[in-house]
Formats: C-alpha cells, structure tokens, sequence
C-alpha cells in the first residue's frame, strides 16, 4: 500500500499532455526509422509501418480507457495488477520500466554525438551524462515547469519537421520511392517491425501522468488523441519527403558502400541544400530539440512508474516517497538516472533500443488482455470512455503486438533471452521475497 506523504501535484491540461505524448516519441521521426529500409526497402518498411500504425490507433483508444478508468502514475502496472492480478501486474510493471528506463539513454547518446560536433573537445559520453543531470534536476524542480519546458521544445521539433517536409517535397519524385522499392520481399516486411514501431514508441507513457492532470477522465483522451494524430501525420510527411528526394538508399548510406546512417533527415536535406548551406545547419540545430523532447519526456513518465513500484513496495520504499517541496517523484528520478548513466556506459546503445523495444511489446500485450480481463471482471467500473468497437480495437491490437514480438524474437534471439531473463529473476525475487513479506503484512498488521 502506498505510504502517507505529499501527494503529486495536478497541474497538467490537454495542452501539456499533447506536448508530453509527441514529445516522448518524436526523436523517433528524427533517427532509426530509416534502419528499416536497409531490411526491405520503401515498400517493405512502409507495409510494415501501417500496420503499426494501426496498432497503435487501436492501442491507444483502448489504452485510454484503462487510464480513464484507473488514472494512476503507475500506468500498466496498476490496470494489469487490478485485471489479471499481483503476479502479472508486477511482470507488467516490469516491462513499462525497462522500457522507460533503457530508452533514454540512447536517446542521450544520441544528444552527446550532437553536440560532439559543436564541441569536438567534449567526449560524446560527456555530453550524454550532462543532459541526465539537467534534465533531471529540471524534472524533480516540478511537473508544470518540466511539461512547459517539454510542449515549447516539441513545438519546436514539429515546426523543424514541418519546415523539413516543405524544403523537400518540391524535390519529391514517386520514381524515387519506386526504385528498388520491395528489395527483399515480405522477409523485409518482417525485418523492418522493430524500425516501424521505433516512429511511435513511448506514446504510452502520457498514462502515468494521469495522477497530475486535470480532469484526467477528460484530458487524458484529449491528449492522446491529438498526440497520436499528429505523431500519423509526422510519419508520413518525414517517409514520404525523405525518401522522395533521391531514393531510399540515399537516406540510409551517406556514400556508396558506407554503413547505414542513423540521421536520414540531413542525409536527405544535403541532397538539396549540399552540407554547408545555412538552411542545412538551421534545420539540423532546431532538430535536436526533437532528441531532447523524447529524452525529457521520457525520463518523466519514467520516474512515475517507478514512483509506483515503491509506493507498493515492490521496490524500496524510498522510490515511492514525493519530495516535500517540488512534489515530484524525486528519488525515483535520481535512481533511473544512475541505472540509465551505466547503461549509456556500456556503449551498447543498439542494444538497448531493442531491449527497451522487448519491455514495450510486452506491456502493449499485457495491456490489451487487461481491457478484455476487466469488461469481464468489473463490467460496472466506471468507464468515462469506452474504448470504439469493442471487443474489435483491443484484440486487433493484441494480435499486431504479439506478430512483432515473434518478429522481435526471431531477429535478435541473444538480445530476447537477456530481456526475458531480466523478467525472469525480477519475477523470481517478486514472488520469493516481496509476496510472502506482503501477505504477512496483510494477514498481521503491525
């Protein structure tokens, strides 16, 4: 049971909550994505790109109703544990954490290489471990400054993606997205999953704000609606523009036999305006803000499911306390920053993309079997929004997700048995040790 103790601060309108959900996904439109190209080419990433586009429109509206229903900064946790009981609520938990603990430090790589370029002296890691410490003290000084300081810089990332898109569609051509354009077959369909689901990865996590926001009933599908629209239109203006200006290959190899790049954005724009221009260094300047939108987000819905894990003590109980002054979760935030600091140490940020990709999948599944598990268990909660065609939105998304974890399995079997190792010894100490501690406590109260 959570302990007594400041509560968390509701400050967060629809407004915000649009920040914070662009925001936690944005960096994907920026760097990734174009990965699966190399796997199957415009048409191969783009058949598997629809249909993650589809799971997460039916994600998302079922999703939204748990967080209606149960708005909690647990997120996951608290529907799974409520629907399918203790032992899957905490494999649940599990799965939200690795998630929004390993992401961003390969986001904060991705910063630290950024500036490396401005700053050549500056080590890359150096960087990286500098923006952990900013924007966490940023995160623990309160909620409104750290959802306002992550709306302004999403506005910003959106305008240079929008701006991107109108630099480079006068140049589109459909024989570039033509050319060479299903290289590999559906096998390239299959491949490119994991890059397709890298355009919208982290939406989610506008769940475990619900205990912030006003009128969450309300609010809470106001925000991921909007977030996921304009997260759609992103995608296909950034696919389309980038990839019709000189092909797919053009936005994956910065030379003919080279290795594929991670920034497909500036590849494209030194198509049109050569590497040196003005409107080239304008453009890549303001698209850093979308890598410091998603690691600033993320980092905050972060903190909150870890919040809740010590709240209920499934993890020390100091993770779950709310600092006195700021109201915000600051201990849970300064421990994900340590385990994300020596995760970015290992230099393995690939890697940990694609763990951090394992833990998303898992709660998307563990999700959707909440929604059908709880229409059935408590048909009279109080629901102030229903999730459209029911059961139809719930299992189209169930089925989708459990097609790309297969995916994910099947392509990075090393990185899949760590992930569910990982789980497993979680759930081993959970149910050893935290369970029996919990059931004494609950059959003896002190």
């Amino acid at each position: 049971m959570a302990g007594s103790g400041p509560a968390l601060s509701r400050t967060l309108g629809p407004l915000m909550l649009w920040g914070l959900g662009v925001g936690y996904v944005i960096s994907g439109m920026y760097f990734g994505w174009n990965l699966g190209l190399a796997e199957g080419g415009t048409k191969g990433l783009a058949i598997a790109t629809a249909g993650i586009i589809l799971l997460y429109i039916t994600f998302t509206f079922s999703y939204t109703e748990l967080s209606c229903a149960i708005p909690k900064a647990g997120g996951v946790f608290d529907y799974a544990s409520r629907g399918l009981g203790r032992d899957w609520g905490f494999i649940a938990g599990m799965a939200q954490l690795i998630e929004f603990v390993f992401a961003p430090p390969a986001i904060a790589a991705a910063i630290g290489a950024y500036f490396h370029i401005f700053f050549p002296g500056v080590p890359v890691t150096t960087m990286a471990i500098i923006a952990y410490f900013i924007f966490t003290a940023l995160n623990i000084y309160g909620v409104k400054a750290a959802a306002g300081f992550e709306l302004l810089v999403t506005v910003l990332a959106v305008f240079e993606l929008l701006l991107f898109a109108g630099v480079c569609l006068p140049h589109f051509s459909v024989a570039n997205l033509r050319h060479n354009d299903f290289p590999y077959g559906w096998k390239g369909v299959w491949a490119a999953i994991p890059f397709a689901i890298w355009f919208f990865l982290g939406l989610e996590g506008v769940a475990n704000v619900a205990e912030e926001t006003i009128r969450p009933q309300r609010n809470v599908l106001i925000g991921f609606g909007s977030a996921l629209f304009t997260l759609i239109v992103l995608c296909v203006l950034v696919f389309v523009a980038s990839i019709g200006v000189a092909g797919w290959e053009a936005v994956v190899y910065p030379s003919p036999g080279a290795g594929a790049s991670d920034s497909p954005l500036p590849l494209a724009l030194s198509k049109i305006t050569g590497a040196g221009g003005w409107l080239y260094h304008l453009l890549i300047t303001i698209g850093l803000m979308g890598l410091v939108a998603s690691f600033h987000g993320i980092i905050l819905a972060a903190s909150r499911a870890t919040l809740e894990f010590g709240r209920v003590g499934y993890m020390p109980r100091m993770l779950g306390k709310v600092h006195a002054r700021y109201r915000t979760p600051a201990n849970a935030l300064v421990v994900n920053m340590v385990i994300g600091i020596i995760a970015l140490l290992t230099g393995k940020t690939d890697q940990i993309i694609t763990i951090s990709v394992f833990g998303a999948l898992t709660l998307y599944i563990l999700s959707m079997v909440t929604v059908l598990a709880l229409r059935r268990k408590e048909p009279g909660l109080e629901r102030p929004f229903r999730v459209p065609l029911y059961p139809y939105f719930p299992l189209i998304a169930l089925i989708i997700s459990i097609v790309s974890l297969v995916a994910m399995i099947t392509l990075n079997i090393k990185l899949s048995g760590i992930y569910f190792s990982i789980v497993a010894l979680a759930y081993i100490y959970f149910h050893f040790f935290v369970k029996p501690t919990e059931d004494a406590q609950s059959n003896f109260p002190s």
